[in-house]
Order: structure tokens, then sequence, then C-alpha cells
């Protein structure tokens, strides 16, 4: 299996970078459509509506390309030579992914408090989530490409 996905490398990071981009995509998308949906009246169409688009977008495109970027980033990571797991860009960029999964997972609950009628924030908190993703994005990148 292993020389099978060395032979397949430059595919297995291509599926991981679209996977990543995705999730990407909705990581960002999220927290404004909560910043939109604050300004809604809690049980009017409007708020219905945006839970409607959170759900899909979360359920849909964010959970299925996060499992992907995990499952092949793992895949890369577990061939020989690809990780220097002595480098510090190596951990910088593991604690990085690790906080991407918590605000993923905190988005989730987020989302579930809006669908349920009980968001317990405001839209200058979801404003500032939303910097919250670019952010690590910037560090994982940085991590991957630069090495420092």
């Amino acid at each position: 299996m292993t020389s099978f996905l060395l032979m397949h490398l430059s595919w297995l990071v291509a599926l991981h970078i679209m996977a990543f981009v995705s999730w990407m995509a909705g990581m960002f998308y999220l927290p404004r459509l909560f910043v939109y949906h604050t300004q809604m009246e809690p049980d009017s169409a409007e708020s219905a509506r945006f839970c409607l688009m959170e759900r899909r977008l979360q359920r849909q495109i964010m959970a299925p390309a996060m499992v992907v970027t995990f499952f092949t980033g793992a895949l890369m990571a577990s061939l020989p030579g690809v990780v220097d797991w002595s480098a510090l860009w190596w951990w910088v960029k593991l604690f990085c992914l690790l906080g991407m999964f918590m605000f993923h997972g905190a988005c989730a609950v987020w989302r579930r408090g809006f669908a349920e009628g009980r968001n317990q924030h405001g839209e200058r908190f979801y404003r500032i989530a939303n910097e919250v993703p670019t952010v690590l994005m910037i560090l994982i990148v940085i991590m991957i490409v630069v090495r420092p």
C-alpha cells in the first residue's frame, strides 16, 4: 500500500488541497452566515432559511471536505519521508489543524443553537469568530510551504 501511495503522491496531494480549499470555503462562509442570521427575527421565515443554508453548508460541504482533508493528510503523514517529525513547522501546523477542528466543532454548536432558537452570541462575536479560520489557514499554509 505504501509504494502505491508514494507512486500516486501527487494525486493524493491534489485531492488533499481540493478538500482543504472546500473545507476552508465553508469555514469562511458559515460564520458570515451567522453574522447575517443574528439580524433576523428568531422565528421568521428568513431565520428558517438561514438555518437551512447553514445546515446544508455544514453537512454537505464542510463535513465531507473536513473528513477527506483529514484522511488524505493522515495518509500522507504516514508515508516515510513525507514529514520530518523532528521539525518545528510540523508541530505548529498540527497545532493549527487541531484549532481548525475545534473551530469546526464550535461552528456546529453555534449552528445547532440557531436551529433550536437559543443563539447565545451577537453579530460582533461572529464577526470576530469569522477571522479565526483565516489566521489558522495562513499559519497552516506557511508551515507547509515555507517550513520555517
